[in-house]
């Protein structure tokens, strides 16, 4: 079985993510963001996440490489940070959130795309940033979420099967995160 990469930003939330795809079906194999590209590229993974961190996407390490080589190949999720390299990678920009919220809970209204199928809308996450993403009118990501302010809390690309979660699915805070997960898994 091809291994899922979760790339660990530096960020103290790395192996909840790791026990919560475990406990979906597939442990991911962690290489920290200082890893070189073609490390990642010699694992031939069958899918990546791009993890939470405390910086933004310019400051990711290999993260926003990750996605100049991987994005049309293989899927790929990005959490938190990962959501806003997706954005950047994609025309989009990272701004400062309108409140910064940090272990607060939000209620998300979705569409039921992306790894949001088969949830119900709303549905109570976790958020813990302070930045978030603006995404253009002519980009290929689309906001599928978004939290009671407005803020875009779910995307996903219209060819590619890449999606990002601006909240963190992995805190016991959120509710269906194990669905997320699996939908995910699903597109591996």
């Amino acid at each position: 079985m091809k291994p899922l990469i979760l790339i660990d930003n530096f960020d103290s939330f790395t192996f909840n993510l790791v026990q919560l795809f475990a406990m979906a079906g597939q442990k991911p194999l962690v290489l920290r963001s200082n890893t070189v590209l073609s490390e990642i590229i010699d694992t031939e993974p069958a899918g990546i996440i791009i993890g939470p961190g405390p910086d933004d996407p310019r400051r990711s390490g290999v993260s926003m490489e990750v996605l100049e080589y991987f994005s049309d190949k293989i899927p790929i999720l990005g959490i938190c940070l990962g959501m806003q390299c997706i954005a950047e990678h994609f025309g989009g920009k990272t701004i400062l959130s309108p409140e910064p919220v940090h272990g607060k809970t939000s209620m998300i209204t979705h569409e039921g795309r992306g790894v949001l199928e088969n949830i119900p809308s709303p549905f109570t996450a976790c958020r813990y940033h302070s930045l978030c993403v603006e995404i253009p009118e002519k980009s290929p990501l689309c906001i599928c979420g978004r939290s009671e302010d407005g803020t875009p809390m779910a995307l996903f690309h219209r060819d590619f099967p890449l999606f990002g979660l601006q909240f963190h699915p992995e805190s016991f805070l959120s509710e269906y995160g194990h669905q997320m997960a699996l939908n995910f898994l699903g597109v591996l």
